[in-house]
């Protein structure tokens, strides 16, 4: 097992996906190397916000069980 914390995992730039609602609208994040770790919101500016925030999330409950999260994938 690794020494990062939960900074050192939320500094690693993930591959992200937005996908937008067209029928709904808003749009879904997720991160595809993260598998479970999605978020949506109605605006396009919280995106970012949004995201982090769910990142940010998942890897704390991963540490928290003693899971070490996965490096990226290089897709």
């Amino acid at each position: 097992m690794n020494n990062l914390t939960i900074e050192d995992y939320m500094k690693i730039p993930y591959p992200m996906v937005v996908e937008e609602d067209t029928v709904e609208g808003g749009y879904t994040i997720f991160f595809p190397d993260l598998k479970g770790c999605v978020t949506c919101t109605e605006s396009r500016d919280e995106i970012s916000s949004m995201a982090e925030d769910a990142k940010r999330a998942w890897l704390e409950a991963s540490l928290e069980s003693g899971f070490e999260p996965p490096l990226p994938s290089n897709n």
